[in-house]
Parts: C-alpha cells; sequence; structure tokens
C-alpha cells in the first residue's frame, strides 16, 4: 500500500509500505482521511524524531476487515478512530492523567493515519473507535480528537461561566476553543493577526477578534480592567508567555495548548506575588472523545469552514509548508 511516510530531514516521500495484519479485537481501516495536526508538524521539523516513520492520528476511515469478536462495526462501516489509549486502571488513569499513563503513550495506530490503510489495534476499537451517522462527513468526522484535546484543555484551566479568555492563535484549534469555551459560559477573546481568522472566530462565537492591541483593549474592557481570567496559547510557543502574564488579572492562569521554545520566560516572584498558575494538557481521554463525538455529531460545535486545503498522500508535503506558512487554516489528507 502507500504511504506518505517521514524519512528524516524533514522530508516526507509517499512510497510503499507494508499493508499491516489484524488480529483479535482488531480493525483494518481503508483510509478516508486524515487532518494534518500541528503535532505531525513539529515531528517533521524535529531532527530527533526517528525515521521512517508514518504519522497522522486524525483518522476518519472505511471499515474492510474485522478481528474475531468485534461486534461493534461491520464491513463497510465509516469510522473515526484516535490513537492513543489509557489503561484505566493505574495510578495516574485513577486521578484523571490518563495522558500519562504509560500504555496511553505506548499505543498507536498501525501505522499512523498518513497510509492506505491503517490497523486499529483492539485497546482503541473498543474505547476509541466510533461509528459515524450518514450526516456526518468525512472532514467533519477528523476533527473529533483535536477536539477533545480541546475539552480536556478547557477542564484543566477550570474555565468557569462569567470568565474572560483569551485565545492566543486562531487556527483549526483555536477556533475549536472559542465554541467550548462559549459553551462554558466564558466570553472569549481571540489574538491573532490574520484578519480572516479573527473574522472566522467572531462568526463562532467571539466578542473579538484581532491582533494583540485589539484583544488586550477587548479583554480589559470585558473585565472591567482586572485582566483576563485565563489565556489558552495554541501557538507562538513561550515568546507569547510575557504578553498573556501581562494580560491576566492577579489569580488568572496561563494554560498551554501546545507551545515551543527553551526554557519559560517567566520569574518565578511574580508568579508568587501574583498567585498565577500555568497549566497544560497532553492529547485527551476516552471520555474526553466521547463528549466530542457527541458535540460533532449533534452539530454542537462547528467545523464548517475549517478545512481550507485538501492534499494526497503525494502531496502531503506541500500541506506541511502550508501549514507552516500560514496559508492553510486547517489541512486534510486524503488517499
Amino acid at each position: 500500500m502507500r504511504a506518505a511516510v517521514y524519512r528524516g530531514d524533514g522530508k516526507l516521500v509517499a512510497e510503499e509500505w507494508p499493508r499491516p495484519a489484524i488480529g483479535d479485537g482488531e480493525v483494518l481501516l481503508r483510509l478516508l482521511g486524515c487532518g494534518l495536526c500541528g503535532s505531525d508538524i513539529a515531528k517533521v521539523m524535529d531532527p530527533t524524531t526517528p525515521a521512517p516513520l508514518v504519522l497522522g492520528h486524525e483518522v476518519v476511515g472505511e471499515v474492510v476487515r474485522l478481528g474475531a469478536g468485534v461486534t461493534s462495526c461491520g464491513i463497510g462501516d465509516r469510522v473515526v478512530a484516535a490513537h492513543h489509549v489509557p489503561c484505566g486502571e493505574c495510578h495516574y488513569c485513577r486521578r484523571g492523567s490518563a495522558s500519562m499513563c504509560p500504555a496511553f503513550k505506548a499505543s498507536n495506530l498501525d501505522p499512523g493515519g498518513f497510509a492506505e490503510c491503517v490497523r486499529v489495534p483492539a485497546p482503541n476499537v473498543r474505547h476509541a473507535m466510533f461509528r459515524l451517522p450518514r450526516h456526518v462527513t468525512d472532514e467533519a468526522a477528523s476533527f473529533v480528537e483535536p477536539l477533545a484535546c480541546c475539552l480536556r484543555s478547557v477542564q484543566r484551566a477550570r474555565v468557569e461561566p462569567g470568565d474572560t479568555v483569551v485565545v492566543v492563535g486562531l487556527g483549526s484549534i483555536g477556533c475549536l476553543f472559542v465554541q467550548l469555551l462559549r459553551h462554558a459560559g466564558a466570553a472569549v477573546v481571540g489574538c491573532d493577526p490574520i484578519a480572516e481568522r479573527a473574522a472566522i472566530a467572531r462568526r463562532l462565537g467571539a466578542t473579538a477578534a484581532g491582533p494583540a492591541q485589539v484583544a488586550a483593549a477587548a479583554q480589559r474592557e470585558l473585565s472591567q480592567g482586572r485582566g483576563a481570567d485565563q489565556v489558552i496559547i495554541t501557538g507562538g510557543g513561550t515568546d507569547v508567555l510575557p504578553w498573556a502574564v501581562g494580560s491576566l488579572r492577579d489569580g488568572g492562569t496561563v494554560h498551554y495548548f501546545a507551545g515551543g521554545g527553551d526554557a519559560l520566560s517567566l520569574r518565578l516572584e511574580t508568579l508568587y506575588h501574583r498567585e498565577l498558575t500555568l497549566t497544560a494538557t497532553y492529547s485527551s481521554s476516552p471520555s474526553d472523545l466521547a463528549e466530542a463525538f457527541r458535540l460533532i455529531v449533534a452539530g454542537e460545535v462547528s467545523v464548517d469552514g475549517l478545512v481550507t486545503h485538501r492534499v494526497s498522500l503525494g502531496d502531503l508535503d506541500r500541506g506541511v509548508d502550508l501549514m507552516r506558512r500560514r496559508e492553510a487554516l486547517k489541512v486534510y489528507v486524503t488517499p
């Protein structure tokens, strides 16, 4: 079968890859599509990423083979499948840190979603795979996994009704956050220098959106001068931290959904004297996935218009380039 293979040095090559065989409780999918995530791009650009490797984890596929004992789906069903599953029993799982579970980090799809066929392991079939109703498109379904990650972030940031929240970075993830925060009862301010992205965020429920100076003025007005209760950073890395801290009220929270850079540029005494909190989340849990799936199916979160570019497996490198140059809001990869 064909796959887009990471070969090191930032190179992606469409080439032959072994077709996976399945065992008991497992499912083989024919790829319908897979979203290109910022974490995929980070791995492509990271010289320490092992190669060869097939990336991709926002997978939508058609069931073409069933392992013994699988009853949750049938041949021909469309499904969305996530890549990581915790054990559900260890110290981490019992304390709400499912994504820190050793089994979670060891599990994965085989290979990644940028391939014509994908094996879904038995735990993923049981806990992280969902049959799609007819009215949900393949592209919409590909947002289940990233939406689940955003859900976990909103929960960990402890957003409450009446809060003022600034979302830094209005790519597809930022646009998902805008909607979840509005559902949580917060007033949302989007921060992004690209006018088109700010306009989408306003359409999706942001009270205001624009470059840093616009966002700063809006959060001051909404919070009556206190500062934002939370700043959620979806892009920009550690360089954004001083601005985020300057936008917070005393006792506020900065949440890193994704980031880059080497060290946090913040004095410990600032955290101490202002009682600030730094939080972060990595991935999601099966319950987050189930709730994200429900939101997509019910239409309570809109993903219409978030996919701006579609590329084939053989053109994945172009999709990566489009995302890196911020010309694409979201890239959807098809076989």
